[in-house]
């Protein structure tokens, strides 16, 4: 009986042994595929180069923190979840980021997302981006935050003539419409009034050209 008792220790130990060097050490179960999801911009090849996760390197130890970690260097992505599928497949899913402005900066342009994080730099505006003009154009400054939280709250059909906004205090965004329209909007209080409100004026006071909603009980026209 003791023999038999060691023999069947030796027999699973063995097994357990094999399966953990299958799992943690063999290319058996390493990495064949890199799938990834939510991309639209960026390319997949580039995430992946990114990733920096070799092939047929043991799934079980792909370190995903450390992975979301290097994706996210790319600046163009604001979320970044690793998944593993066994056998083989490491899974990225990524959110990216949203142009919402340009800035001015040394000649060329940034383009923004809504925190105020930088994308890319441009030659020239993309058409259908607004300009930003704040005195500190700088992630987190209150003026700035405050300026991409209405431009985030002009209705679309609006946005698409908006060409600048400026703001010297958190409660003085002034937008600038492409038909040489303006239009003092005020804080970033009361954006879904605001919105309703400019929009009905746009489309019956046509010979207008200032329109001030930034308190909207009290709407003033010149």
């Amino acid at each position: 009986m003791k023999a038999r008792t060691v023999f069947l220790v030796l027999l699973t130990a063995g097994v357990v042994g094999t399966a953990a060097w299958l799992v943690f050490f063999s290319p058996v179960l390493g990495v064949r595929s890199i799938e990834i999801v939510g991309n639209i911009t960026v390319p997949s090849e580039r995430i992946k180069q990114q990733a920096g996760v070799p092939d047929l390197h043991p799934l079980a130890t792909v370190n995903l923190a450390d992975v979301e970690s290097r994706v996210l260097d790319i600046r163009q992505l604001a979320t970044a979840k690793v998944d593993r599928i066994w056998p083989g497949t490491l899974k990225i899913q990524v959110v990216e980021r949203e142009p919402v402005a340009a800035i001015a900066a040394g000649g060329k342009f940034a383009i923004i997302d809504k925190q105020g994080v930088v994308i890319e730099v441009k030659n020239s505006v993309p058409p259908m981006l607004p300009l930003l003009k704040v005195d500190n154009p700088a992630t987190g400054d209150p003026v700035m935050t405050a300026a991409l939280q209405v431009v985030q709250a002009v209705p679309d059909v609006i946005a698409g003539r908006l060409r600048q906004v400026r703001a010297g205090t958190a409660e003085g965004v002034t937008l600038e419409l492409s038909d040489g329209r303006t239009v003092i909007w005020g804080g970033p209080d009361r954006p879904e009034e605001k919105a309703r409100i400019l929009t009905s004026l746009l489309k019956r006071e046509k010979a207008v050209t200032l329109y001030d909603v930034s308190s909207p009980d009290v709407v003033t026209l010149k």
